[in-house]
This record gives C-alpha cells, structure tokens and sequence, in this order.
C-alpha cells in the first residue's frame, strides 16, 4: 500500500486507459477523500517529471484543460489529448462523457 497521497493518485493516473480521461475529484472521491480534489490538483502538478503518468489525461470535472499551462509547450495538453483520438476545442474535450473513465474506489 502507498505510504503518500501523490503516490496514490499517481497509481490511480497510471490505470487511465490510453483515450480516455478522467477529472481531480474522480481521483480524489475514488481515494476515500472526495474533497481533496485541489491536493489531487497538486499532486499533479507535482507530476510533470515523472514519465510513467500520463498527467495529460486529468481534467476539471468539465472537461476543461486546466493543467495545461504546467506542460513544457504551448498546446501540448491538448496535442497529447488528441493524439490518443480526443477532440479538444478551446481548451475543452468536445464529447466528455465519451472519453470519461471512472476509477474504482480504492478500500482504504
């Protein structure tokens, strides 16, 4: 079991299909800690270095792009997104409820 809560969101990050996204508060609610989705927000911006998480894939819970700006490049976020076949418009996923993926609620 991890000792520490960015390593827990970073394992849940890590199961993120390849195409599909999924937001701070899923991560948050599906670690047993569904107000905790501003640290989730840190832990990803804590991220960026760390290659096996794919921190691209997490979102606000309206599909917006809000962690765009700690990516080395202007448009990166959004050219990862739409490399896995996700449609961005202005910062947004077109059709979030296709690419949303639900983590399961890890027993604490």
């Amino acid at each position: 079991m991890e000792s520490n809560f960015f390593d827990k969101v970073y394992n849940i990050v890590r199961q993120i299909p390849h195409g599909k996204v999924t937001t701070f508060g899923a991560i948050a609610k599906a670690l047993g800690t569904a107000r905790s989705s501003r640290m989730v927000g840190w832990a990803m911006n804590a991220s960026h270095n760390i290659e096996d998480v794919p921190a691209h894939r997490v979102v606000n819970r309206k599909g917006l792009l809000t962690g765009k700006h700690h990516f080395y490049g202007t448009n990166l976020m959004q050219q990862l997104l739409e490399n896995e076949g996700i449609k961005v418009i202005d910062n947004q996923i077109v059709d979030f409820e296709k690419h949303f993926w639900q983590p399961e609620v890890i027993d604490q």
